[in-house]
């Protein structure tokens, strides 16, 4: 067969890929479709590393099926309000009063760091690294 003969695309009947000509051989003419942008924070970025490292072929599935975007735009979000309500009902059982903030601040900054540490971690057992 002449390789004048051959066409330069055609589509494989049986899987439906197109095939592009690349010099002597076809290759599959493969489209990555473009990925939601979005800014992705700290638990962002913890989920999408653990994801990448740990859960390899959950990454690879959310990837190829154009959700991964998605996933991470939600577990920030979730990771985001569930550590203000965890920190919020913990101030509410301590006795740290917004008083405080102006007459004892380094011991209100301590125990507002605590807080957040404090809920951090829970989301971060709960939520990212599940």
């Amino acid at each position: 067969m002449n390789s004048k003969d051959l066409k330069e695309r055609f589509i494989d009947e049986k899987t439906g890929i197109e095939y592009i000509k690349k010099g002597d051989y076809y290759l599959p003419n493969l489209v990555i479709e473009p990925q939601k942008k979005i800014n992705l924070n700290k638990y962002g970025h913890l989920r999408l590393e653990y994801l990448k490292n740990n859960k390899k072929a959950e990454y690879t599935i959310l990837f190829i099926e154009n959700k991964l975007m998605e996933h991470l735009e939600e577990i920030q979000e979730t990771a985001t309000k569930k550590v203000e309500e965890i920190i919020k009902s913990l101030k509410e059982q301590s006795d740290l009063t917004e008083e405080m903030k102006n007459t004892n601040q380094l011991y209100w900054v301590g125990m507002m760091n605590n807080f957040k540490n404090q809920a951090e971690e829970i989301v971060y057992n709960e939520i990212i690294y599940k």
